[in-house]
């Protein structure tokens, strides 16, 4: 890290100890800055990097509920509302037992460059609980939720902030949260949660825009080598919403899908993974990727890494660091062409390092994945105008976004001196424009 940004980089250290995510997800962006801050002094002298690296609010709650047994349980929950430069505070809620505030700063913060690159009018902020939905009754989640609402509710507003689903947080959870909104403030704000349920007032294609868009980029990226998706063996970690609309993206351009995972292990199917029955697996019966295997009669490896498994395109579609340098260079031994990061920041640094070091087409989550929030900011125009639009319609826009992502990170890197590598074109693409916003604001 050079110059002025290594004592930056320190401050944040030093400032938020024990953070160990949240550490990564800075270092990660600054270590692409130092030609930006070269070219454009005026954001040292604005002190940008300083203030977009500390919340403009950070929120903790404390989130009691009564469990089917009449205990009393107690959680903690979190919204880092990290910046409002480009628009409204927009990110997901997470709720897993590993969620804790670094890791929602983490998140927060790729959020602010993620929502920058898609071009919608957008902030960035994250949330979430280490409450665990995993194995909870439909009513404990229920009871959950509108406590955890209760104490949320006077922070988020369609104007102010806007949270979203993340790991944990389904159709079931975003409908307990906006039910429980809307009889506290007496009002149907339908802006105020994306992820709705068709019915009222969310959007075709939210479910599948993450995956979806993971898959585009990966096309786009393909495509700067005169190739595409068509034949390709795929390898995609995690079952969740993220990973089985990759899964059926990639299938329907061509790819042939041969595995999925879960925190149990990982499954391998050579026909090809079946989307019907992994969606009934994971979406209806909330079961397990084993569940699918003995269905499907394909293979299960219990706690596998999927890594080990040959392939063409990569997509880490999991969580965060669990694509490790290990299983990079077994991925690279078996000939990888591209990584597209479905999940945020599911490969280490030196991970990363060995992939680009390797040639091999690498495409972080703030840019792959920003199909998500990308189409939560159009189903929040749709709310807007009290209007839906059709399947084609919103896959048609979602795609568009996703090529000008490709478009806007591939020239920027070019421009900074370094063609071809996403990771920095990312990151500088997402930064400056915010800090451009920032700058015109005046120091707040």
């Amino acid at each position: 890290m050079e110059g002025q940004l290594a004592p930056i980089f320190d401050q944040v250290l030093r400032r938020n100890p024990g953070e160990a995510e949240f550490h990564q997800a800075v270092r990660e962006v600054f270590e692409s800055l130092a030609p930006v801050l070269t070219k454009n002094p005026e954001y040292a002298d604005a002190a940008i990097l300083e203030r977009i690296c500390e919340p403009e609010r950070q929120i903790i709650l404390r989130v009691p509920w009564v469990d089917d047994q009449g205990h009393v349980q107690i959680n903690r929950g979190f919204r880092v509302e990290f910046n409002s430069a480009l628009g409204p505070f927009k990110g997901g809620l997470r709720f897993h037992p590993s969620v804790y505030l670094g890791i929602v700063k983490f998140l927060g913060f790729e959020q602010i460059f993620k929502n920058s690159l898609t071009g919608m009018p957008i902030g960035g902020g994250k949330g979430g609980s280490d409450f665990d939905p995993r194995g909870k009754s439909d009513a404990e989640v229920m009871r959950f939720c509108q406590s955890f609402m209760t104490e949320l509710y006077r922070h988020i507003g369609e104007y102010t902030d806007v949270p979203a689903g993340d790991i944990g947080v389904g159709g079931r959870e975003i409908g307990y949260l906006f039910g429980q909104y809307k009889r506290i403030t007496n009002r149907y704000e339908s802006g105020v949660l994306t992820g709705k349920g068709l019915s009222w007032g969310g959007s075709l294609v939210r479910t599948e825009a993450t995956g979806y868009g993971t898959v585009f980029f990966a096309n786009e990226m393909l495509g700067t080598k005169n190739d595409t998706l068509e034949g390709k063996r795929v390898v995609i970690s995690g079952s969740g919403n993220v990973a089985i609309y990759a899964a059926q993206k990639a299938q329907q351009l061509g790819a042939n899908v041969v595995a999925l995972s879960d925190s149990s292990g990982y499954v391998l199917d050579e026909k090809g993974i079946d989307i019907e029955t992994i969606r009934q697996v994971k979406e209806i019966e909330r079961g397990r990727v084993s569940d699918y295997a003995e269905r499907r009669g394909a293979q299960f490896v219990a706690k596998g890494n999927i890594w080990e498994l040959q392939a063409d395109i990569a997509l880490p579609c999991a969580t965060q660091n669990e694509l490790d340098l290990d299983s990079a260079k077994l991925l690279i031994a078996g000939g990888v062409k591209v990584v597209a990061e479905g999940a945020n920041m599911p490969t280490t640094p030196d991970a990363l390092a060995a992939f680009q070091d390797a040639g091999v087409l690498f495409a972080p989550g703030k840019a792959a994945n920003a199909g998500g929030v990308a189409t939560s900011a159009l189903e929040m125009q749709q709310n807007a105008s009290r209007d839906a639009w059709t399947f084609d319609y919103t896959e048609q826009r979602l795609q568009s976004i996703m090529k000008n992502i490709h478009k806007n990170c591939a020239t920027t890197a070019e421009k900074y001196g370094q063609p071809g590598n996403y990771v920095a074109g990312a990151n500088i693409a997402g930064f400056t424009k915010v800090a451009d916003a920032m700058i015109a604001q005046g120091v707040i």
